[in-house]
């Protein structure tokens, strides 16, 4: 065998150490990278376009009288009547009604009575007047948001047609009729029609009064509170009622209710 082509033990050694030298050297240099390698960070959540945005609700009633929740979103009725508008009455207004409702009757027989039945029993005694007035607003409230939907105003068909034409004329005779009874109303108060003895009436009543509690069948309503419209109109509650009348009224309701 030829002795040239066998390595020496010594040669073996220092081959042995350059490979255990150069591994060290990748070993290190791995290590390196992995320390200098920045750990990706978690994708961020994007928020959702602003008019997407969920507004949170307010909190549920504690008692036996319960806040229904609206029969459209609250920028459903734009740009008659705002987002902002409709967030503070409903949310605020209406349920501070509820509230008050529930905390009044806490512990009283009326707790277990339909609020239709609280109306009428209190409307009867003064000294009840704090309980009338809370159940009477929160009826009223709730009422008055189904009078209302998206691309409403439209002219009523069928039985109620006929008789927006017997008892005012036609249908430009009660929208005359109604907006000057809204637009009269002094102060805070409200505006209906009813059905009464077999004939429409246009009646409007203050603060929280209402036509149920003298036995009347509300068909349809407008709020004329400041609180229903003066973010969006000020003190122009005329062009309020034309918004109301020309673009808001759900006349299918009305129709139900007149059955």
């Amino acid at each position: 065998m030829n002795q040239e082509s066998r390595p020496t033990s010594a040669t073996t050694w220092l081959n042995r150490r350059g490979f255990l030298a150069g591994s060290a050297v990748l070993l290190g240099a791995n290590a390196m990278a992995q320390k200098t390698t920045p750990t990706p960070k978690p994708a961020e959540k994007i928020p959702p376009p602003a008019d997407k945005a969920q507004t949170p609700g307010p909190s549920a009633p504690t008692g036996p009288f319960v806040l229904a929740p609206l029969p459209w979103a609250e920028n459903a009725l734009e740009p008659h009547i705002s987002a902002k508008t409709i967030g503070f009455h409903y949310g605020k207004h209406h349920k501070g009604y509820v509230d008050k409702l529930n905390k009044s009757v806490e512990g009283k027989k009326f707790a277990e009575m339909k609020i239709e039945d609280v109306i009428v029993e209190t409307g009867k005694d003064p000294a009840m007047a704090s309980i009338f007035n809370s159940a009477a607003q929160a009826w009223n409230h709730a009422f008055y948001w189904k009078c209302m939907e998206p691309k409403g105003g439209d002219e009523p068909k069928g039985k109620l047609a006929d008789m927006l034409k017997a008892d005012f004329g036609g249908f430009d005779g009660f929208k005359k009729e109604f907006g000057d009874a809204a637009n009269g109303q002094f102060g805070s108060g409200w505006a209906w029609l009813i059905v009464e003895g077999g004939k429409l009436k246009v009646v409007k009543t203050g603060n929280a009064d209402t036509p149920i509690a003298r036995g009347a069948k509300p068909l349809l309503t407008c709020d004329v509170w400041e609180h229903a419209y003066y973010l969006d109109y000020q003190n122009k509650r005329a062009d309020y009622v034309t918004a109301f009348l020309d673009h808001l009224v759900n006349w299918e309701f009305a129709a139900e209710n007149l059955g």
